[in-house]
């Protein structure tokens, strides 16, 4: 029997988790987040993770399943989300997937490419290419030689920038052909798929921009400041390459201030946006609504209802 999952996505700050909270009042849905920063004990409000009482009263699945120090992949997130939706689907609900991790979303709909291993020489390499010209620098060789993969990146994002340009060295093939090869074991599953855009694009910005100032306000610095007295915690771990947290923890060694800290978070989050959106543009079979419409929750009600299932 094929179980049906409804995928709500969209870029930070669209109001995903109110409008899922909503949606869990009206149908019998489980909720799992699909958010790469979100799987991290400690890393509360610079990921706007919901509070304890929302939580206690919408329970989220693979929300505080990593500590900091840890690593977490695409793969990890297959292998979880899918055991959690069978769960779901068994127990005669809905598996609700909300997030903002478009690379999650890809690999659990398409699957992930069967990729070449891991070379310590060519990432060595890379590394020092990096010392060198910048990753911002090295995004640009990304954008020639792979410019899909490299649309959907930050001209910053050291982690996944090494990982494409290795892939490329070492096949001597983008890694964008290799992602259109991969195939996904979801005969099992039928997604239903739903993306939150805002328009205007200011009206996104302002939102983004209001978000960060609250969290600012709530002690975000005081969090980063937390998260640094870890002993294996480092600026290189995955978790804090995360947007604010890594600009964050550049002012705290001293770069900069307080203020660019700010001012550059707001800047990488409203990227992350554009790259999101740049995400769902390519995504196939969507059914888009603005969160903002005054009925946007009786919009989505009324198409899930109208699908079979």
């Amino acid at each position: 029997m094929t179980a049906r999952a409804v995928l709500l996505m969209g870029p930070t700050a669209s109001g995903k988790t109110d409008l899922a909270i909503s949606l869990c009042k009206r149908f019998a849905c489980d909720i799992i987040s699909v958010d790469s920063a979100l799987v991290y004990r400690g890393m509360n409000i610079g990921t706007a993770k919901p509070d304890a009482e929302t939580l206690r009263r919408a329970p989220h699945q693979l929300i505080d399943i990593r500590d900091p120090e840890d690593s977490y992949s695409a793969g990890d997130f297959v292998r979880d989300a899918r055991a959690a939706i069978s769960r779901s689907a068994e127990n005669g609900r809905i598996p609700l997937l909300v997030g903002g991790t478009m690379m999650y979303f890809r690999a659990l709909t398409e699957g992930i490419a069967n990729l070449p291993t891991a070379d310590r020489r060519v990432r060595d390499q890379i590394d020092r290419e990096a010392g060198d010209r910048g990753w911002p620098g090295m995004h640009a060789e990304l954008q020639e030689i792979d410019p899909e993969v490299a649309a959907r990146l930050s001209p910053n994002d050291s982690q996944r920038i090494q990982r494409a340009l290795e892939v490329f060295r070492i096949s001597g093939r983008p890694l964008g052909h290799w992602q259109r090869e991969a195939v996904a074991d979801n005969d099992d599953v039928d997604f239903i798929k739903i993306a939150l855009q805002i328009e205007p694009r200011e009206v996104l910005h302002a939102r983004i921009e209001k978000r960060l100032d609250r969290m600012l306000d709530s002690g975000f610095e005081d969090e980063m400041r937390t998260l640094r007295e870890r002993p294996n915690l480092d600026k290189d771990c995955s978790s804090m390459r995360s947007v604010g947290y890594r600009q964050f923890w550049t002012y705290l060694d001293g770069d900069y201030s307080r203020q660019e800290a700010r001012n550059r978070t707001l800047f990488a989050t409203r990227q992350l946006a554009k790259r999101q959106l740049t995400w769902l543009r390519s995504e196939k079979s969507l059914f888009c609504v603005d969160p903002l419409e005054a009925r946007a929750i009786d919009t989505i009600s009324a198409h899930l209802a109208g699908k079979p299932g």
